[in-house]
């Protein structure tokens, strides 16, 4: 039998054993986080969120923007380059009780090279036949949020149109919905936040040659059919504080707790009924210019070579600088914990436009 071998196969093997399982880990791209302050705080971002980036996080926060327009973007890799995460929103005040905003998110890794084609009809190889092609996740997310007439509450919705391609072999649309709402009770703040409440599904066709398809015979793998992937609801509850401590100085903490309900995951609280995922963030602020922020999240229980069972979590650090309209932050940061991913720089700009007077 000829042997091919294809770094195609591999991603598609891949894709078949998450579609096997329990649905608990679809659009994980969705889950890595946007805004270099956000990620420096450990994620620990839904209830004091007050951009345009709550597009993301809590819809309901878009109510802080207090400008007419505001505009973010952000750029991280991870796996040493090898996967890239853009990130642009643009959010506008309807009118004093309701604003609209605009996300979109790309995850990919591209120039992957197909070597499907490596082998001519002679059984040679033959380099040049060999072409690349980009595996990659998009989301657009438009939100609304609007103040409610109970004081201290906002809310706001999410719809997000999911798409994800693997080069020209396979791909997939999802839709979703999100809700999220925000409630400020004397010094302190309280934030729900539901993902695909309505389950969001994405649906995949493939689209394989002959030569592909001799590539999963040839490699012991089962030719895939199209199928649907679904994402399963999330809740994420938080509470937030700042105190004061003088006009110059204060100090900004969130408590986040990401709830699931599709069994029992790696997380600190774990049920076979609901897994709970808790996460801490701190901001320290001089004369709300300048920005000192840490967080700690992402508490796991593995095994090590010895058989031992070792408890970690993951630290995260972040800085950031206002200067009039613009916002500059950065966060080191990762997708994962220290034995999943390296760390990456993450850098993201947000403009304030046509700021009204006070």
């Amino acid at each position: 039998m000829k042997q091919i071998f294809s770094t195609v196969t591999l991603i598609f093997c891949s894709a078949f054993l998450m579609f096997a399982q329990a649905p608990k880990y679809s659009n994980e791209f969705l889950n890595v986080g946007v805004g270099a302050r956000a990620l420096g705080m450990s994620n620990s971002y839904v209830t004091s969120v007050d951009d345009v980036t709550a597009g993301y996080w809590n819809p309901a926060g878009l109510l802080g923007i207090g400008n007419q327009h505001q505009v973010a973007l952000m750029h991280s890799e991870y796996f040493a380059g090898i996967a890239k995460y853009d990130y642009g929103a643009y959010a506008t005040r309807l009118d004093s009780a309701s604003v609209l905003g605009i996300s979109v998110i790309r995850f990919g890794v591209d120039n992957i090279p197909n070597t499907t084609q490596l082998i001519d009809a002679n059984g040679h190889l033959n380099y040049d036949r060999i072409t690349t092609f980009s595996a990659v996740d998009w989301a657009f997310i438009v939100s609304y949020a609007k103040t409610m007439k109970i004081p201290g509450l906002r809310v706001g919705a999410n719809a997000k149109i999911i798409r994800r391609k693997i080069g020209d072999f396979a791909g997939a649309w999802g839709f979703g919905l999100d809700v999220g709402a925000q409630y400020d009770y004397k010094k302190w703040k309280f934030a729900a936040m539901a993902r695909d409440i309505t389950t969001t599904f994405n649906a995949w066709s493939f689209n394989l040659s002959d030569e592909m398809k001799e590539t999963f015979i040839a490699t012991g793998n089962e030719i895939p059919d199209n199928s649907v992937e679904i994402t399963l609801p999330k809740l994420l509850l938080g509470s937030a504080r700042k105190f004061d401590f003088n006009d110059k100085f204060s100090l900004l903490a969130e408590l986040n707790l990401d709830a699931t309900f599709d069994g029992k995951r790696n997380v600190l609280i774990k049920s076979k009924a609901v897994s709970m995922d808790p996460h801490l963030g701190l901001e320290a602020s001089y004369m709300n210019m300048i920005f000192l922020r840490a967080g700690i999240g992402n508490y796991q229980t593995y095994t090590d070579a010895l058989g031992k069972k070792v408890k970690t979590f993951q630290p995260n650090i972040g800085v950031g600088v206002k200067i009039k309209s613009v916002t500059i932050d950065y966060a080191l940061t990762d997708i994962g914990d220290q034995s999943v991913a390296l760390y990456s720089n993450v850098f993201s700009l947000k403009v304030d436009i046509n700021k009204k007077a006070k």
